[in-house]
This record gives structure tokens, sequence and C-alpha cells, in this order.
């Protein structure tokens, strides 16, 4: 693939349009948080994930047990290589290792600017991991002002801004920031007490805010790393600062619902299962069809293997989610004809004993799986108002065929 800056405006509508992210961060061998969620999250977005590992540490869900700084002229040496060959987009700091790495790389990343005016940086003044442990000393924390004077946005948590600045106030700290730093500051409200939140990006001339509710949730590791490197993919795909910062607080929301429950203390999010509900582009994540009667819709439905997760039989309304995250819903109108014009096409990769098994439950088939002359792998049958249903089998050939368009 060619290398070119997507936020220049080159194959703007291209889907092949790759976000190259440059994350410098430390490790995190528990795979919550660090270059490991950073990794995560550029890649559920579409972009590609390049990286400066700036230490290694042992830590889990309960706290961290050991660090290991990378050497400085080893962290340089991963963003020449890299930035060399590949390019970049926009680059996202996270744990920086020292204060030596912490000026080194500012310095570098200046001189990067130069050559690429308006380049994205995002910078997440990581301070204590989210079970506790310390991740910078002192020396290193004063040295941040280096990383903010050539940020494009600074993400500081409440503890992490009162630290920067000792101002009390959160918008006071954060307009210290930026009047000392020139970088727009997001004040992070995860720390406040209470179920509502607030998020605010301050900017010189600007304030934006956003309110929510708290998730109900242990599992909360590494959220700021996913959000400030989401930040980062957005701003390289051409969004506004604003704009990156709405998108990344709502993968962050659903990754948080999403959270798989590991370990014995702050478990990591659910990064996987956001593939479909914040990227760039139009999603095809959503179909609905009508029924006659919401107990034998919803049953035939279950009873294919996708798992109820609205049920309204008031207002005639079941929504389904299947593996992936796309969800398809079934709407009860009595009076409606069902034109079957439209099939649904669930994909098995265990499609010929998937098929067996419900056979043998009583669901009844037009026909079994059928190797098609379009490479695919095809089991017909119609749910109970006669809506067409595919299971099917295409692997590579779905979206890859042998016949698919040059772009």
């Amino acid at each position: 693939m060619e290398n070119f800056a997507p936020n220049s405006g080159t194959k703007a509508d291209s889907v092949t349009n790759t976000a190259r992210i440059l994350v410098i961060a430390g490790s995190d061998s528990g795979g919550g948080a660090g270059i490991q969620a950073d990794i995560k999250t550029v890649a559920m977005l579409g972009g590609h994930a390049m990286t400066a590992i700036t230490a290694v540490t042992a830590q889990n869900t309960i706290g961290v047990d050991a660090i290991h700084p990378v050497p400085t002229e080893i962290v340089l040496a991963q963003i020449d290589s890299v930035v060399g060959d590949i390019g970049v987009d926009a680059v996202k700091i996270g744990m920086i290792g020292s204060a030596f790495t912490a000026m080194q790389v500012a310095e570098r990343l200046e001189q990067l600017r130069a050559g690429q005016p308006g380049l994205p940086i995002v910078f997440d003044p990581v301070m204590v991991a989210t079970s506790g442990g310390a991740l910078a000393d002192e020396a290193t924390v004063a040295a941040f002002g280096w990383l903010m004077d050539v940020a494009t946005i600074a993400t500081p948590n409440l503890p992490e801004l009162k630290r920067l600045t000792s101002e009390e106030d959160p918008v006071a700290a954060a307009l210290h920031l930026v009047g000392q730093h020139g970088c727009a500051v997001l004040i992070k409200g995860g720390h406040e007490e209470g179920d509502a939140l607030a998020d605010a990006l301050i900017e010189e001339d600007n304030m934006t805010s956003w309110q929510g509710q708290r998730i109900d949730t242990t599992s909360t590791h590494g959220t700021g790393c996913t959000l400030a490197s989401a930040i980062a993919c957005f701003l390289a795909q051409g969004s506004s600062l604003s704009d990156a910062v709405a998108r990344a607080r709502e993968f962050v929301r659903v990754a948080l619902y999403a959270a798989p429950g590991l370990g014995q203390g702050s478990g990591p999010i659910g990064h996987a299962d956001v593939r479909l509900d914040v990227g760039p582009g139009p999603r095809l994540n959503q179909v609905t069809v009508t029924g006659s009667k919401y107990e034998r819709s919803v049953d035939f439905y279950r009873r294919l293997g996708l798992r109820q997760i609205i049920d309204s039989p008031d207002t005639g309304y079941a929504r389904f989610e299947t593996a992936g995250g796309v969800t398809m819903s079934v709407q009860i109108d009595a009076d409606e004809k069902v034109l079957a014009t439209t099939a649904i096409y669930l994909e098995c990769d265990d499609l010929d004993e998937r098929v067996e098994q419900l056979a043998r439950s009583g669901i009844a088939f037009e026909h079994g799986p059928r190797n098609q002359p379009w490479m695919w792998r095809e089991a017909r049958l119609r749910d109970p108002d006669g809506n067409i249903i595919f299971l099917y089998k295409a692997g590579e050939a779905r979206r890859f065929p042998p016949w698919r368009m040059q772009e």
C-alpha cells in the first residue's frame, strides 16, 4: 500500500486509507493497558499501530510488580525506524519511562512536526496505573512539560491534572496548562464521585463538555490509554479535535460495557467487541425484519443461536446480537404482508454441523449446505413469517473473491 497521510485529503474516501499511528508508551504484561491496549484500539478503529516501547512492566489487574525502563537511545531508534519507512499520521504518547526520555522524545517529535506541520500528537500523562502502582517519578512528571509543548492535546485525569498544576479547580488547572504549553487539555472526570460524570475539552478559544452516567464495572484498566489512542486514530482519519474526543469517549464507554471480566482486580475493558460500534465510514450493523407473532419469532431466532438483548412484547419488538456485534431485530406487525425480497445471511464457521444440529431440533431447511458458483457454501431456510435466511460459509471469498474489483 502507498504511504500517504489520511488527514491530507489524499485518497480521503478510499476504504484502504489506513491511518498510521505511532504509539510511544510502556508495555503492560497483563494486556489491559499500555502498548497492548493501544494496539487493540488502533486495530479496532481500522488504523495501523507502530510502537516505540519506553518501558517493560510486570503488572496485572492487581498491581505493578516491576518496571524496567528502555534506554532512551532505543526509544528514539524505534521512532526513527518506523517513521523513516512507514511514515506516521498521528502520535500517541503514554508512559514515558524517564525524564531524559521525555525530553529527547519531545525534541524528536518537534523535528518530525517541522517536516509535517499539523501532525496530531496526543499526550496521556500517565503517572499511576489503575491498580494504584506508580508509573512515573517526580523528575519524569516534571519533564512532562516538554511533551505538552509539542502536543496537540493532553488527556489528564483529575489527580494527574492537579499534580501537574497544583490547582484545585480542574478548569483553572486546564486553562493553566493551555496557556503555558499551547496544547488543548481534555479534563477526564472519571475520578469524580457519584454516578454523573463530565469530561471537558479546553482549548485556547473554546470549551466543549460531555456528560454521561458512570458505568457500573470494576473493569477499567486501560481506559486512559484507550481513550488517547482512539483520539489519535480519529485525528489521523481527519476528525476535528472535538469530534475525535466525542467518538473516542463512545469507544471507551462501549468497551467498558463489553469488558470480559478478567483478573482479580481492575480488569481490562472489551476492545474486541467495539469494532462495529465506532469507526470510520458507514457500517452495516443492524437489520430489522417484520413478523406477525412475537413469541414465535423470538423462539425461532433464539433457536438459531442469536442472543436476545431487547425483549419488548408490549411494543412487539425484539433485538438480537450475533457473534461479532451485529444486531438484528424483529418488529411485529400482524397487518403487514411480509414480502421475501431480501435475504439475511448469517455466516457460520461450523456450517454443516450447525445445520445438522438445527435440523434435528425441528427447524426446517429449504435446502442443506451447498457449494455455490460464487465460492460460498449455503443452506437456505425461512423464519415463521417467510423471511429468507441463509446460513453460509464464505471465508475470504466474501470480501476477497478472485473477481473483486481493483481499486
